[in-house]
């Protein structure tokens, strides 16, 4: 695999990665041909070969992020703790912190979206407007600094949906800068010269099976950071 995936950690039983915007997690039907992190895994510790609910498609594989998100990953090595992480992810007990830069400048400064989100008929969007199998869907987040017509904020999911972040800052009417499918004109007028949305996985934390905290942490990176400082 061409794509430097860095490691921050690793031992026998967990491996923490920092998943590059433009990388897609797992294969699927329709980008068949795209070098993805289950590819590196398989080519980097192919003993893991074997390990989660669907391996052949998603080894080790726990949780997951967009395609032009970046950030922290965990990979599981074996069963045995593929099924202690994913226990963990269920009851909400992993902490996730991701760095968002958002349009506008958000109040109160501190806050938690709770809408459901669901499927859009007929597209890959989710929605708060109904949708298909619409589900509970929580986002706390905190501004960190506000520019002059922009927020960089934390954001911490307290559930799980597909494009959660996302979805839930417009639906606030504070979409994630260049984001092109929840960000609409103002992602065509002013992306900051990004080429994806402007989120990143900076940390994750949990406790392990013999109660040790894990705390994993990845900067910011060069293209969040050059788009941070043209503002």
């Amino acid at each position: 695999m061409k794509q430097d995936i860095p490691v921050v950690y690793e031992d026998r039983d967990l491996l923490a990665v920092v998943k590059p915007a433009g990388i897609l997690m797992h294969r699927t039907a329709a980008k068949e041909k795209e070098e993805t992190l289950a590819d590196w895994i398989l080519e980097n510790r192919p003993k893991i070969k074997n390990v989660g609910d669907d391996p052949r498609v998603r080894p080790g594989i726990v949780h997951r992020l967009d395609k032009d998100t970046s950030g922290i990953i965990l990979i599981a090595k074996n069963q045995n703790t593929f099924e202690y992480l994913k226990s963990l992810f269920q009851a909400g007990e992993v902490q996730k912190t991701y760095l968002a830069l958002v349009y506008g400048n958000i109040e109160p400064q501190e806050g938690a979206i709770d809408k459901p989100i669901g499927l859009k008929s007929g597209s890959v969007k989710r929605t708060i407007h109904g949708g298909k199998m619409a589900k509970q869907a929580i986002t706390e987040y905190k501004v960190l600094k506000n520019y002059d017509g922009f927020s960089l904020i934390e954001a911490r999911p307290r559930t799980g949906r597909t494009h959660q972040i996302r979805v839930h800052l417009a639906s606030i009417n504070h979409p994630i800068v260049a984001d092109a499918l929840y960000a609409g004109k103002k992602a065509k007028k002013d992306s900051l010269g990004l080429s994806r949305q402007f989120l990143h996985a900076s940390s994750i934390e949990f406790v392990g099976p013999d109660k040790t905290r894990f705390r994993f942490e990845a900067k910011m990176p060069d293209d969040l950071t050059r788009a941070l400082k043209s503002i």
